[in-house]
Order: structure tokens, then C-alpha cells, then sequence
């Protein structure tokens, strides 16, 4: 192992993930910073996932197999305990980062305040082949509750977090689509968090994304996160995540609408 101190340890959650699998660890693989090890934690697939892990030859990479099948956020706190390094990100089977990703975030950690940060990222819908970048304006940085809860957009493929975090802070586990989402706003309250306006990911949006295929159950999520949360976050204002609600609401209504007339 190189420095510690600028140690990267990132995290790919898997879950029969064969499909973008090797774009994913290229996109590692070709980091211009080269101080990472990858953690891969085999959430009990049953494709081919562990069989392109392996074949990829490079003593940075590190196979962990789960017992038993865990949801999502239950799966991500298990694979922090396996990582080494100063710092985490993560990086999902189906995303790619830009070459230079760890390499321009690492430097923003000479400054001691700076303990989680983020960027923007690509979108690229697979269905029309198109990609768009997820936010135009610049991104909001330090105390940024209020932001968050108006329009959200930290998308953590783009995040770089100081692992001492992780001892106080950990993912809902009872949440399946919202735990990043209930996480960064959890420590947007306690913590001044940087931005930087390089698009430094590309996130693909396509009809196996949770978000999309289970309405319901973003829907569910996101109420209950309402419920819970309403007295933390009373001195902001919800309206946003109530009309996100309404907007998740009418989408499966006519979901299954459609479905009943083909």
C-alpha cells in the first residue's frame, strides 16, 4: 500500500450486475490517480458477475461474497467494514467515472474542513441513446439542507467521503431506493459540504433502475421518509419532496392505467 493518508477505498455493490460490469471496472482500472483499492461485494449473484470480477488480474481489487442476500443500504455498510482506505466512494456495476475522477477530488481534501464531496455527473438514458448532464447551474456548497430538500442532486457515484464519517454515520437499511437521499440530508445538517462542477461520472438510466421499475415502492419510501423526518427538517420547507410525492403518485397511476388497456 502506497500513503494512507490519500488511500482510496471504492466501493462497487453487486447484485447480478453482469451487464455493464467490465465498463464499470475499466473505468477503475483507467484511473489517472492509481492509490485505490476496489471493494466488491457479491450480494449472492447468480450471473456471471463474479466470473468478470475475476478475470480482471490487478492485486487492487478485492472479491467479498455476502452469506446471505441483503437489501441495497444494508449491503453498502456491510462492504465499508472491508475498506482500507482514508477515503470512500462509491461506484455501482452499471455507472463509469471520468479518468481523472479520484484525481481531482483527492486534492480537495488539503483542506481540512472538507470532508464529503460531490460532483455533477452525466445521465445517459438508454433508451434513446441520449446523454444529458444532470444540472446545468452550478452546484450549491456548504450548508446545504435547504438546497437538498428543494432539488436534490447528489448522486453518489460522484461522492468522496472521509471515512471517519462512516464511525458516527451509517445507510438506512430499511430503505431500498431513498438511503442515499436520506443519507447525504442526514449530513448536510451536520457537515458543510464541498462541490465541484466537473462532470465526473456517467449514471445510465434504464428500466432495471429501482427508481423506475418499483414505483410503489419509491413511493412508499419516500412517504414514510416524509413522516418520520417531517419535525427534523421543520425549519425547511417540504413542499419539494410533497410534490415529488404527488408527481411518483400520478406516474404509477397511469402506469397502471396503461397497463390495463395493452
Amino acid at each position: 500500500m502506497k500513503n494512507r493518508k490519500h488511500y482510496v477505498s471504492i466501493i462497487m455493490n453487486c447484485h447480478n450486475g453482469e451487464r455493464f460490469l467490465s465498463e464499470s471496472l475499466n473505468s477503475v482500472i483507467k484511473q489517472s490517480f492509481k492509490n485505490w483499492e476496489l471493494i466488491f461485494y457479491d450480494n449472492r449473484s447468480l450471473d456471471n458477475s463474479k466470473k468478470i470480477f475475476k478475470s480482471f488480474k490487478d492485486k487492487r481489487f478485492k472479491y467479498f461474497k455476502s452469506k446471505k442476500f441483503l437489501k441495497l443500504y444494508a449491503a453498502r455498510n456491510e462492504a465499508i467494514k472491508k475498506t482500507k482506505g482514508a477515503y470512500i466512494c462509491f461506484l455501482d456495476t452499471d455507472d463509469t467515472w471520468h479518468r481523472n475522477k479520484l484525481k481531482y477530488q483527492i486534492k480537495y481534501f488539503k483542506n481540512k474542513k472538507c470532508k464529503i464531496l460531490y460532483s455533477k455527473f452525466f445521465i445517459k438514458n438508454l433508451t434513446d441513446q441520449k446523454t444529458y448532464l444532470n444540472y446545468t447551474n452550478n452546484l450549491p456548497f456548504g450548508n446545504i439542507t435547504k438546497a437538498l430538500l428543494s432539488n436534490y442532486k447528489i448522486g453518489i457515484l460522484t461522492c468522496m467521503i472521509e471515512k471517519n464519517i462512516f464511525k458516527k454515520h451509517k445507510f438506512n437499511s430499511n430503505y431500498q431506493i431513498i438511503g442515499d437521499f436520506d443519507f447525504f440530508l442526514n449530513l448536510s445538517l451536520k457537515y458543510y459540504i464541498f462541490s465541484l462542477n466537473k462532470p465526473l461520472a456517467c449514471y445510465k438510466h434504464h428500466s432495471k433502475n429501482l427508481s423506475s421499475s418499483r414505483l410503489d415502492l419509491y413511493l412508499t419510501e419516500l412517504y414514510r421518509w416524509l413522516k418520520i423526518n417531517k419535525n427534523k427538517y421543520s425549519k425547511f420547507n417540504l413542499i419539494s419532496v410533497r410534490i415529488l410525492i404527488v408527481k411518483i403518485a400520478l406516474k404509477l397511476i397511469l402506469k397502471k392505467i396503461k397497463g390495463c388497456f395493452f
